[in-house]
């Protein structure tokens, strides 16, 4: 028979496990494939998530699915709006130029952690991750090619091994995945993979300056592709209208 002590503990520890998520393998799997089809463009903006259809789609009850969506709703993933659900989030024009910022001030000190370790396991397994965005472009995978694209900038922050970074790069992969969606001039590769080589190539050999400057000017071609010239919504003059 177990002591107090001992069942205390067990109880400690079956508490931490869940703490630790090992109890919420389904939410964490169904979380990871509504992320992937924001990244694949097959869920746009604005698409209503129906709590009753996601429980039923993933087999678990409708507690489980409010779990997620306000995980990824805090994420900003998500709108949630009182007594009409949850949507996929349409971020706005002003949304779009912050989200390139925090990507120009995260991803450099990113790279500068990989190329000053320099580990050549690293930099294959980004070589790899290029390969297959290449055959997914060969094939005209197109929600493959959409998704690679986002996963090599998650893939860079996952090797730094920071969580918090981590899950920092994966919103914010996300919605630039969003802010594609909405704003992309039709039939223009948003992420086209050769700078992605380019900027291995310059981590490899220790360019750290010059892959940081290969790094941001990335973004900068991303965000040149997109019509961010809309006028952000302003308070309508009802004097001007109607006096």
């Amino acid at each position: 028979m177990l002591t107090e002590k001992e069942t205390h503990r067990s109880r400690k520890a079956r508490t931490a496990a869940q703490i630790l998520g090992v109890d919420d393998e389904a939410l964490d799997s169904i979380y990871e494939r509504i992320l992937t089809a924001v990244m694949e463009h097959r869920l746009m903006p604005g698409t209503k998530l129906v709590e009753e259809k996601l429980a039923s789609v993933f087999k678990v009850n409708r507690t489980r699915i409010r779990k997620v969506l306000a995980r990824l709703a805090h994420e900003g993933i998500v709108t949630t709006i009182p007594n009409r659900g949850a949507f996929i989030a349409s971020p706005s024009v002003q949304d779009a130029r912050h989200i390139f910022q925090a990507r120009r001030i995260l991803e450099p000190a990113l790279i500068r952690t990989l190329v000053e370790r320099r580990h050549l396991d690293d930099f294959k397994r980004l070589h790899a991750h290029v390969a297959k965005e290449r055959a997914a472009r060969d094939k005209g995978d197109k929600h493959a090619v959409i998704r690679l694209s986002g996963e090599f900038h998650l893939l860079i922050a996952e090797m730094v091994g920071s969580p918090p970074l981590t899950r920092l790069m994966r919103e914010l992969a996300s919605l630039t995945c969003l802010i594609i969606l909405l704003f992309d001039s039709p039939n223009v590769p948003a992420c086209p993979n050769h700078e992605h080589t380019e900027i291995i190539e310059l981590m490899e050999k220790g360019e750290l300056d010059a892959a940081i400057a290969a790094a941001v000017g990335h973004l900068d071609h991303i965000e040149a592709t997109l019509d961010l010239s809309l006028p952000e919504d302003t308070e309508v003059d009802l004097h001007a209208i109607f006096g």
